[in-house]
């Protein structure tokens, strides 16, 4: 018979389980479907639904609907951030998994350029926004979930699962690439082959659905709601109103994180395909990605916990200053079409992005108050998203510029600047490391 104090420790530990299990399948679920579609404009989208470029600029013109995915993200921040600081974490959760699951089993269906002209891209378009409005909203409650059900003292580690989906989702999206590449020719890949990824995102919806059916909601958010009672509460507007401060310092924080990761995972593919190699050295390049988030996803849960005991700070300085660095030496190792130095290249990136990405989910989450917390973390993860996730691949490419004399000094560099914003920001910052997140700026 166990002890009335290890009975209880058990009794505590399984609430928390059960939701980081559920954060994590969702926010797995939800970044495949994300990260697939990058993948998909690295490597076949500029063919199949702009042919009429050239192979720099339909590869261009791919990651600019990739880039609109973006810039519906704040929306959807918005709209599932007001109403998960409303009606709940959980609701809005489940919406956002089912806008994300029939958006991409819609790309899996669409005609392509050659059989409906230029409404092939328009619809690739509109189901790239639906995808980007429905991570919007995603990624604040996911953590929130996580960091609101967990204790003080272990907040880094068990909201860093979460994060850990993200690997977890683009481990799966560049899994199923790499075997379709290695089993179909490219004629078969980019005829019907690149579609199979997209469809089975409904299988992963239903299995992410079920899971988070299954948790009960926030108690902290319960608690918030109970202080509120009627009283009239528009999220978005205290927001501006009372964390004006926090929601710059998430969004500058975000800059070095999310352009350094799709530096890595996005643009190495078309450096390698289009630049420094050729269309076959690309399983060469998926393995790397694939080793990359398979050593991520590990990771992560032992970097958030290192943060509940060194602090937040002191990783993310180090992973910006780390990764700015890596990237001077980064295009060299991709370019040298060697399996071994690629796969250093990649898996040395991801994990300086990791020192960074795995405690921002209790870092963003311990800076904003309860009742307005999934608004302000959503917020300001996503607007930096825009800037950041969304106009990297594009400067990216234009700073390579031509195929023939790629200038990778000119990424490296705009990689540093990046570095340099990100750390004002953490500097700006407190060390919110162990702190309550029972603090409400609106309710005080």
């Amino acid at each position: 018979m166990p002890t009335t104090a290890a009975a209880r420790a058990g009794t505590d530990r399984a609430p928390i389980v059960k939701v980081v299990f559920a954060s994590l399948v969702g926010t797995a679920v939800e970044w495949y479907d994300f990260f697939l579609y990058g993948s998909a404009a690295a490597l076949v989208f500029g063919a199949l639904f702009f042919p009429s470029s050239d192979p720099v600029t339909g590869t261009l013109l791919s990651f600019g609907t990739y880039a609109l995915g973006f810039v519906a993200r704040p929306l959807g921040g918005i709209v599932f951030g007001h109403f998960g600081d409303r009606v709940g974490r959980k609701k809005m959760l489940v919406v956002s998994l089912f806008v994300m699951g029939l958006a991409t089993v819609a790309i899996g269906l669409l005609p392509t350029y050659a059989s409906i002209g230029v409404a092939a891209p328009i619809l690739l378009l509109a189901c790239r926004l639906a995808q980007g409005f429905a991570v919007g909203g995603e990624w604040g409650g996911a953590v929130l979930m996580a960091a609101e059900h967990g204790d003080d003292a272990r907040r880094g580690f068990w909201s860093s699962w979460p994060q850990a989906g993200v690997a977890l989702g683009n481990l799966l999206a560049t899994g199923i690439l790499w075997v379709l590449a290695l089993v179909q020719s490219d004629e078969a890949f980019k005829a019907w082959g690149w579609r199979i990824p997209f469809l089975l995102s409904a299988v992963l919806v239903l299995v992410g659905l079920w899971v988070r059916l299954s948790v009960e909601e926030s108690p902290v958010f319960k608690q918030a709601q109970a202080k509120l009672g009627d009283r009239t509460h528009q999220p978005l507007l205290e927001v501006i109103r009372r964390y004006p401060r926090e929601v710059l310092i998430a969004m500058g924080m975000r800059l070095a994180e999310n352009i350094g990761y799709y530096l890595v995972t996005v643009i190495s593919i078309t450096y390698l395909t289009t630049y420094a190699g050729s269309a076959a050295d690309k399983s060469m390049i998926l393995s790397a990605l694939l080793i990359g988030s398979g050593v991520q996803f590990f990771v992560i849960p032992l970097v958030g916990a290192l943060s509940d005991r060194v602090g937040r700070r002191p990783l993310y300085l180090i992973g910006a200053v780390g990764l700015a660095v890596w990237m001077y030496v980064f295009f060299g190792l991709i370019g040298s079409r060697d399996s071994g130095k690629i796969a250093i290249a990649v898996v040395v990136g991801l994990l300086l992005h990791t020192l960074m990405y795995a405690p921002q989910a209790a870092f963003f989450s311990e800076l904003f108050g309860t009742s307005v917390r999934y608004t302000g973390a959503s917020v300001g993860y996503q607007l930096a998203s825009i800037l950041a996730g969304a106009l990297a691949p594009i400067i990216a490419l234009k700073l390579l510029g031509d195929v023939d004399q790629p200038n990778t000094t000119a990424v490296a560099v705009y990689m540093t600047i990046a570095s340099v914003l990100t750390i004002v920001a953490v500097l700006a910052a407190r060390e919110t490391a162990r702190t309550s997140l029972n603090h409400d700026r609106t309710l005080d």
